[in-house]
């Protein structure tokens, strides 16, 4: 039983269980030329534990939205898209009451600053001043000491009719009458979670973001495939959100790209390496990246985790055993083309719980292209000439995949 048989029979096995998961996609509107974005050019901290106030000079007035979240303690300030233009390691050091800081897109036309707190803290004012007397506009914020019975009690009564996963705008949907298998690329990270930085600054979001556009380029030009991505630009996309995406556009194939980060004495942490599903991880290093990735929507200020309850996990079980089959043949398929191409970990095939990939009914792999933290795979994360040659080899196993496993399938496509 091929791919495409296993995706319409648990399809139909689980279209009940699975009707009220589903989210209605949102066409993306047309964005704006950058030019019309306001600017953030510059942020300023000043205070101490008493008082702590952040300051970031703007193009031009906006609204802003501030609440607080938890576990850790932090402060996250809605805003309309911004286009950041702070200066080089801005808010990777803090002062006072703030440790550090993050900013960047959190979906079309909206961006996000999330605020990690030393201790708990009240929002005593978040507000923006117009530019005057040849001043910019200014975001301000102030923080000031509490304690954890009161910051809870005020996060309980702030608005917070933020539901990321339903209002992030999802890519627009593939012709469903297109008979071609239809392959979902997942570029990891996006907006404000930038993933990964090499010592030497790059980002994990914007590494795989440009490899997953060559592999998509690869893909069309064979005509062979519809090809449907997670994001196109700098845009968080959450973790679920992207599942949803795959399954709700029929996905025959789900390829997550990363390249990511682990300090030496975490292991091995250089080649690439293809990931499967699985609930025990298959070393303490997969367990580790997992472990990182799935907090990635955590980064972005809000929590979107949820689980199944126990008689759906039971089903979803039953229709991920022959799918996690599938999702392993194709991680081999990616590991035989890439040798002779891209330098492999010692251990090529790993598995771990990624969430990503809990798709039950679209065979998935995670790729971990290789890690910015070792100089040697930088080098060749950092090449065009490299990330053309990679594509080509994934490419050429997802053609191994299909031809192989498809063409047995009885109307299978090819």
């Amino acid at each position: 039983m091929g791919p495409m048989a296993v995706r319409a029979a648990s399809g139909a096995f689980l279209a009940v269980l699975f009707a009220g998961l589903v989210l209605a996609a949102n066409r993306p509107a047309a964005s704006p030329v950058p030019d019309s974005y306001p600017l953030a050019t510059d942020v300023r901290l000043g205070g101490d534990d008493a008082d702590t106030r952040l300051v970031i000079d703007l193009s031009r007035k906006i609204e802003v939205h501030a609440f607080t979240l938890a576990d850790p303690y932090r402060v996250v300030i809605d805003m309309p898209e911004v286009v950041f233009r702070l200066p080089p390691k801005a808010g990777e050091g803090g002062r006072g009451l703030i440790k550090a800081f993050r900013f960047g897109l959190m979906m079309e036309g909206g961006s996000r600053i999330v605020i990690d707190a030393a201790k708990p803290v009240r929002v005593a004012k978040a507000f923006v001043i117009d530019a005057a007397a040849g001043d910019p506009a200014r975001l301000v914020i102030d923080l000031v000491p509490t304690d954890r019975a009161s910051f809870l009690r005020n996060m309980a009564l702030e608005d917070r009719l933020l539901t990321a996963s339903a209002s992030t705008p999802g890519p627009q949907a593939a012709n469903s009458n297109d008979p071609r298998p239809l392959v979902v690329l997942d570029p990891g990270h996006g907006g404000i979670d930038t993933g990964a930085r090499a010592p030497s600054g790059q980002m994990e979001k914007d590494i795989v973001l440009d490899f997953a556009k060559r592999l998509r380029a690869r893909l069309d030009r064979s005509g062979r495939y519809r090809v449907l991505m997670t994001r196109d630009d700098d845009t968080y996309v959450p973790l679920d959100e992207r599942v949803r995406i795959a399954r709700k556009a029929g996905a025959s194939l789900f390829v997550s790209i990363h390249a990511d980060s682990l300090p030496r004495n975490e292991g091995d942490a250089q080649g690439a390496t293809v990931y499967t599903l699985s609930n025990k991880a298959s070393d303490t290093q997969a367990a580790q990246l997992a472990d990182t990735e799935n907090r990635a929507d955590v980064i972005a200020g809000v929590d979107l985790k949820t689980e199944p309850n126990d008689v759906a996990g039971i089903l979803i079980d039953l229709a991920q055993r022959e799918t996690k089959t599938f999702s392993l043949q194709f991680a081999h398929d990616v590991v035989n083309d890439l040798r002779g191409t891209a330098r492999l970990h010692k251990e090529p095939i790993k598995s771990a719980g990624f969430r990503v990939l809990r798709a039950p009914d679209v065979p998935s792999v995670l790729v971990e292209l290789g890690y910015v933290s070792d100089r040697e795979d930088l080098k060749s994360l950092m090449s065009d000439a490299w990330r053309d040659r990679t594509a080509d080899s994934i490419a050429k196993a997802i053609d191994s995949y299909f031809s192989t496993h498809v063409a047995a399938t009885p109307g299978g496509t090819k």
